[in-house]
């Protein structure tokens, strides 16, 4: 099983991984940054509501701040308005069949004063709106449906957090490789929400990029080809 696994891993190296390329938020759509375009563009280089990502590859390293929103990652200069309660809708490129693992998604809170100058660091910000990993000990995963065209996923904005400027860390984990680590495969991508509406609600259980995972969380270091429960990294799940 070991052979096969590394055989799939060597296919997928030298595969095409992926990251979110489009969304539509609010009901406007959003292309979001291009990681083998932007970069080149010069004085013309588009604005986007999406932090810089450095192309479709993982990171592997969970005590990495690339963990956060990818590898060099800058913030964006604008914000996409979205009312709480909202869905909004993501669009990857194609992802590779090999790569099954769960999609997860976070919001943190931005100052006031908006997102485009603000990251993070290692503060414990975040709080989890949604994940998704494997069904029983099945084949089908969160990302399973990444895998056809349309690779859409879905997420609903909290209806009842305060409104402002919100930063959304959501990732795709890649087990195809995690039975020792490093092994597990990180993409993740962040982009910026002015969120009107909501209520008053100022989540807990708040956790930081890095420190959210460990190399020995069972849903990090994990053998995703033996038929057995995967336990998603990270906190519950918020809900109002």
């Amino acid at each position: 099983m070991k052979v096969l696994a590394t055989l799939l891993t060597s296919v997928g190296l030298v595969a095409a991984h992926g990251y979110v390329d489009n969304a539509t938020i609010g009901g406007q759509y959003y292309q979001f940054y291009q990681p083998y375009m932007d970069p080149y563009m010069g004085n013309n280089k588009p604005q986007r509501v999406s932090r810089s990502i450095p192309g479709n590859g993982p990171v592997e390293n969970v005590d990495s701040i690339d963990v956060q929103c990818n590898a060099g990652s800058v913030p964006a200069p604008l914000h996409a308005p979205a009312a709480a309660g909202s869905t909004v809708t993501l669009h990857w490129t194609l992802w590779p069949d090999s790569h099954m693992g769960p999609v997860i998604t976070y919001l943190a809170r931005c100052p006031d004063t908006g997102c485009q100058n603000w990251s993070p660091g290692t503060s414990a910000v975040w709080f989890k709106i949604k994940e998704g990993g494997r069904e029983g000990i099945s084949n089908n995963w969160a990302a399973t449906p990444l895998m056809k065209s349309p690779a859409t996923y879905q997420y609903t904005i909290p209806s009842c957090i305060r409104p402002g400027y919100y930063l959304v860390r959501h990732e795709i984990i890649a087990l195809h490789a995690a039975w020792a680590y490093p092994g597990a495969q990180f993409y993740p991508g962040c982009h910026q929400l002015q969120v009107t509406g909501g209520g008053s609600t100022n989540p807990s259980n708040l956790v930081s990029f890095p420190g959210a995972y460990k190399s020995t969380d069972p849903g990090v270091t994990y053998d995703a080809y033996k038929a057995q429960t995967y336990i998603i990294p990270g906190p519950a799940v918020f809900t109002c």
